[in-house]
Order: C-alpha cells, then sequence, then structure tokens
C-alpha cells in the first residue's frame, strides 16, 4: 500500500497518507488545506546480509568503546598512583 509523505504549503505541516484509488484529495489534517507537496521519500531496504552486516558492526563498535574507557580508567589509575607515590603534588 503506497504511503506517501506531504507537506502543506499553507501551515508547513509534514504527514504521511496511505493513498489508494478511491481516497479522496488529499488534504493536510492539521489545516484542512488542500494546497499541498507531495515529498520525496527515502526507503529502507533490508536483508540478512544487511542485518548481520550492521550487528557486526555495532559490535565492533562497542568492542572499541570498551576498549578506549578501559584505557582511561588505567591511566587514571596510574596517574593517581604516581601522585601518591611522589607526595601528591
Amino acid at each position: 500500500m503506497p504511503i506517501y509523505e506531504y507537506q502543506c504549503r499553507g501551515c508547513g505541516n509534514e504527514f504521511e497518507l496511505l493513498i489508494l484509488k478511491t481516497s479522496p484529495t488529499p488534504a493536510c489534517p492539521s489545516c484542512r488545506s488542500e494546497d499541498i507537496e507531495q515529498l520525496l521519500s527515502g526507503f529502507a531496504v533490508n536483508s540478512d546480509g544487511i542485518s548481520q552486516a550492521r550487528l557486526k558492526a555495532a559490535r565492533r563498535k562497542l568492542a572499541s568503546s570498551s576498549r578506549v574507557k578501559d584505557q582511561k580508567v588505567a591511566e587514571a589509575e596510574y596517574i593517581k598512583k604516581e601522585r601518591e607515590e611522589h607526595g601528591g603534588s
């Protein structure tokens, strides 16, 4: 079923409508103006390969951020220990 995106030229409201052959002339749900512009819609493509690639990328990003966090904690502990050993200055 085709769902289209529109923007009202009168009030600027952006909205989506399901348009069928039997649908009346589309109008803005906010101000009821029929002076609307159909917008270009993006679409999403999904497949098992794409899903697996996204999951792999997310896992890589999580692992990378965990390593960075661990490194920062280790550096902070090292600096604290060095300050304690050298008289807190």
